[in-house]
């Protein structure tokens, strides 16, 4: 149990329970999906408007995303025997680390070479799961700590972004935040139970009514969107095949699995349950499966949610069942536009002050992973000081990396990837690599160094 949840008196259920009521159970998986939209969809809404889409088709984009999100969701959360899927209370969201490939092979090649990569990433994904699982040991609690660390961090400015809606900030949306977040301070300290695990629906709700009475909502685009919107494979054409489309689409799965780790890691050693090397692989696997079926729909490649993930440390539910309704939920708004452009019109400043308690929550989880760590070790203390400070250095300075090859970019110009790669080798080179013993010439045994030994 959190901190934040032993002190509301909040009482989470185990993954295994099942002991959530049905309106309970239903609640917690719309606060999943109410957590997760925005960050979801800004994955096709940021790559169509760079490879110069138009509206209609990002919109296609946007479906495809969520209905592919939310079968992955249900995969991992609920499990296909011993095939594939997690089963731990997880919900997929398109990951933002393909977002840069995508848009530089979509520039080069076109659209259709795009999803032909995406599908072989994803086989390659399915293939490598097994083996790259048994690589558990490589990702010791300073390794994943401070990848995890510094996902919370660089997602935090996505959330002022929101915030403000792209434009100046105003006074009332920052008020509008901070009350979003003094609410769900307020309930998680003092509230009780459900009060207390409900924390961040309860909060949506009621800045949402907050920010209708400030004219701050615009739900005009429901009534135009349509009730069905089936998916449409192979909208850009036949898929091609690019050989350095596909080295860089199978570089992203590898970071890809490289996050999806740490998430499970963290939200296994939460729930107190066991992760050996073939309940990792079935969970990798269906990350690999995810891309599969994205190339083929014009979606994009899952990965475990961050912001879900900090949902069940920040609220104590553990329940499965409510992150298969969160899939089922986003399989419905991938198939019905019209709900998903409710969920898209709720105000920007509430879903960022949200975004910001998650985000940071993310961070906080790293850091409680590295706690796990002897940071009291000058070895472990210059692995994560160099992992942080190199993932920092494209977040405060981008332009640093632009002038380098785009399959260089792929894993630099990220500060989650550089996070990763930096820890990875580091924790390789002092942990799992015995370092050279150098010889030492004897040195000649004078009378005079004799004498001083006899001393």
């Amino acid at each position: 149990m959190s901190v934040l949840a032993r002190a509301s008196g909040a009482d989470p259920v185990a993954p295994s329970s099942g002991r959530l009521s049905a309106w309970r159970t239903v609640l917690f998986g719309i606060q999943h999906v109410l957590v997760m939209y925005t960050g979801c969809v800004a994955v096709p809404l940021v790559f169509g408007a760079a490879v110069g889409l138009d509206k209609s088709t990002i919109a296609v984009l946007v479906n495809a995303d969520l209905l592919v999100a939310g079968v992955i969701t249900v995969v991992q959360a609920a499990g296909i025997g011993k095939l594939l899927g997690v089963r731990l209370p997880v919900v997929a969201g398109a990951s933002f680390t393909a977002v840069n490939p995508m848009i530089l092979i979509g520039q080069q090649y076109g659209l259709s070479a795009v999803y032909g990569a995406m599908i072989a990433a994803g086989i390659f994904g399915i293939l490598v799961a097994v083996p790259f699982a048994r690589l558990l040991r490589f990702f010791p609690p300073i390794v994943r700590g401070a990848a995890v660390t510094m996902i919370g961090l660089s997602l935090i400015g996505n959330a002022v972004t929101m915030i403000f809606e792209g434009r100046p900030p105003d006074g009332t949306r920052l008020a509008l935040a901070v009350g979003v977040i003094v609410v769900i301070v307020a309930l998680m300290r003092y509230g009780r139970g459900f009060f207390a695990q409900s924390a961040v629906l309860i909060a949506l709700v009621g800045g949402t009514a907050v920010a209708a009475a400030c004219s701050l909502t615009d739900f005009g685009g429901v009534g135009a969107a349509g009730w069905l919107g089936l998916p449409n494979p192979f909208r850009f054409g036949a898929p091609e095949f690019p050989i350095a489309g596909i080295v860089s689409m199978c570089l992203v799965m590898l970071v890809v699995f490289a996050e999806s780790t740490a998430y499970l890691l963290a939200v296994s050693d939460y729930a107190a349950e066991p992760m050996d090397s073939g309940r990792l692989a079935r969970g990798l696997a269906a990350d690999g499966v995810s891309a599969a079926i994205a190339g083929c729909l014009n979606s994009f490649p899952d990965t475990v949610f961050a912001q879900n993930v900090s949902l069940v440390r920040l609220t104590g539910v553990l329940s499965r069942a409510a992150a298969v309704v969160a899939g089922v939920l986003l399989v419905l708004l991938g198939l019905v536009p019209k709900m998903g452009e409710v969920v898209a019109s709720l105000p920007g400043a509430v879903i960022g002050a949200v975004s910001l308690v998650m985000f940071a929550t993310v961070a906080g989880v790293g850091i409680a992973t590295l706690a796990r760590a002897d940071l009291g070790r000058d070895d472990n203390l210059l692995i994560v000081s160099l992992a942080v400070g190199i993932g920092m250095v494209p977040i405060v300075s981008p332009q640093v990396y632009e002038g380098l090859p785009a399959a260089v970019r792929i894993v630099l110009g990220g500060a989650i990837t550089s996070t990763v790669l930096v820890a990875f080798v580091l924790n390789l080179i002092f942990h799992h690599i015995r370092a050279p013993r150098l010889r030492r010439r004897a040195a000649p045994v004078t009378a005079a160094r004799a004498e001083e030994a006899r001393v």
